[in-house]
């Protein structure tokens, strides 16, 4: 998620653009194309959607999704909060920022039912509508107060990104599913990179002030909210509006059906059946007979949602019962809110160094790198060969080791270029290894889940945002300096790095004593035989 404080803190991983940025179509896991015919297994039942159907949703989404990361002001914020215009302290910058992961926090979870329930084009354009807010307070606004308001309308902003992506898959095909995320992230990157690189000119060339910059912002934010109110209202969605439509059709295969590879199989869903109980027992019978217009909507809604929170329970559950993706999600949780804090505060350390009202910043030109190189990075490592099953916790224990280094450097050099080139190393990392564990974790799910279990994940890595806010920032507590900060999120990162390292000899002793164990029962002529399987599936 390109940014830093305020504005330009996009969602990470979850179904939103999130803090990582992922080459368009390359560094991105999306789902691809599920064979509906082959293994025995029933035919999955679903209107067929025109391929040229795509290019209309696609194109307005792309529109919006550009044009509301196109911020020039944003690698500037701390500047402005600091300068003539808003004429904040140090201290009371610091009282602002916190406020977003608050609210972002408390509004995730609803956000993220409600976008289901409301079929997303009304969260987007909510979003976009919030978006505009922020900036207009941003030029317009002034005090501590109304600074921590424009915090907590950024806050609504950021949680109600899970809908952009989210969007996109009730409005075309399942075989579409990976171009349109593509191009959806693709245009998010152009348009961050693009506000960038503007801004930086801009500021580099005295041609516009930074209240300029913020008026340019909301300008794109204002497109932004109009592409959103062209947008067509899907007919359908993933969890509210389809229960009683997949379960009707008893002899149809779930949508949510998930790929036949190792890892987590379509049992990580309710059972049809199960489902069925659930809505027999609390709701009254719709009196639509066709499958594709069913809703759990009728006159109990509260019971609706019972049944959908049942549902995402158990779907949780089950994802989280693998251990490969339970590896990847703590990481990303972890690093997540690691990676939020230094955006969220890298502003105030280049302030603190370069003061820029003594001198020349290029806190523009340094956002445009980083977002760049590390998508190039998550693209490489799309095409990289490697057995991650067999290196990840040595991966993650070796780059997070140099994450530690790197956040040490930024803490104590006095340096405001040895800074910025720590900060893109910082980012690069990141960005690859984000790329990674989505592959990882989503590699085995379907659309759903993916958006089911990133929101988890950003949810819990909000939660320990939260915890570290309070202890290392907030003025009641410890209250250190920038540079007491960085030192501070140092020691996090390590403590990441030490519980890979636990991770990682865990994982070889367990190896080892497995192929030990292999090694003695074929020895004794001993086969190996999983309980409630064939033995051809096995193998």
């Amino acid at each position: 998620a390109p940014g830093g404080p305020g504005p330009g803190k996009l969602a990470p991983g979850g179904p939103g653009p999130g803090p990582r940025m992922h080459a368009p179509g390359g560094g991105v896991p999306g789902p691809g194309p599920e064979d509906s015919s082959g293994g025995g297994g029933r035919r999955r039942l679903r209107r067929p959607i025109p391929r040229s159907g795509w290019l209309h949703p696609t194109a307005l989404l792309c529109l919006c999704g550009f044009f509301s990361n196109v911020r020039p002001s944003e690698p500037f914020l701390t500047p402005y909060l600091l300068g003539p215009d808003k004429n904040l302290t140090e201290q009371q910058v610091k009282e602002v920022f916190p406020v977003w992961t608050y609210s972002y926090l408390v509004l995730l979870f609803p956000i993220f039912l409600a976008t289901d329930y409301l079929h997303y084009k009304p969260v987007i354009v909510i979003q976009c509508g919030a978006l505009m807010v922020t900036f207009f307070m941003l030029l317009y606004a002034r005090g501590l107060l109304a600074m921590q308001f424009m915090e907590f309308f950024y806050g609504m902003v950021t949680a109600s990104e899970v809908a952009y992506y989210s969007y996109i898959y009730t409005m075309v095909d399942f075989n579409m599913y990976q171009k349109v995320t593509g191009y959806c992230r693709c245009a998010t990157l152009v348009g961050y990179t693009v506000g960038s690189i503007v801004g930086q000119i801009l500021i580099s060339f005295p041609v516009l002030s930074l209240f300029h910059l913020h008026v340019i912002s909301l300008v794109c934010a204002a497109v932004a909210f109009f592409a959103s109110i062209l947008l067509p209202m899907p007919q359908k969605s993933i969890f509210f509006h389809r229960v009683i439509r997949d379960c009707n059709a008893k002899d149809i295969r779930d949508e949510r059906a998930m790929s036949s590879s190792k890892g987590l199989e379509s049992s990580s869903l309710l059972s049809c059946g199960d489902a069925e109980n659930l809505v027999h027992s609390h709701l009254l019978k719709p009196t639509d007979a066709n499958p594709y217009t069913h809703r759990i909507t009728n006159k109990t809604p509260l019971k609706g949602i019972y049944i959908v929170l049942a549902l995402l329970w158990k779907t949780l559950t089950e994802c989280y019962s693998s251990g490969t993706l339970l590896c990847w999600s703590v990481w990303w949780a972890l690093s997540t809110c690691g990676y939020f804090q230094i955006l969220n505060y890298v502003q105030i350390l280049w302030e603190k160094i370069n003061p820029s009202q003594n001198s020349q910043i290029y806190n523009g030109m340094v956002e445009a790198t980083s977002a760049l190189l590390g998508a190039v990075a998550a693209f490489i490592v799309g095409y990289v060969k490697i057995s991650w099953s067999m290196w990840s916790e040595v991966a993650l224990l070796t780059f997070s080791t140099v994450i530690v280094a790197v956040l040490y450097i930024m803490g104590t050099a006095q340096h405001i270029w040895v800074c910025y080139s720590c900060y893109i190393v910082f980012r690069i990392i990141y960005m690859m290894l984000i790329t990674i564990a989505t592959y990882k974790i989503a590699a085995n799910l379907s659309v759903e889940l993916y958006a089911l279990v990133f929101g988890v994940n950003t949810f819990i890595a909000l939660v320990l945002q939260t915890v570290l806010t309070l202890i290392v920032v907030e003025s009641k507590l410890l209250n250190l300096t920038i540079f007491g900060q960085f030192l501070a999120y140092t020691v996090y990162f390590a403590a990441i790095a030490m519980l890979f390292l636990i991770f990682g000899a865990y994982s070889i002793m367990k190896k080892y004593s497995g192929e030990v164990r292999t090694a003695e029962d074929s020895r004794n002529g001993k086969q190996e035989v999983v309980p409630g399987c064939e033995q051809d599936e096995y193998l």
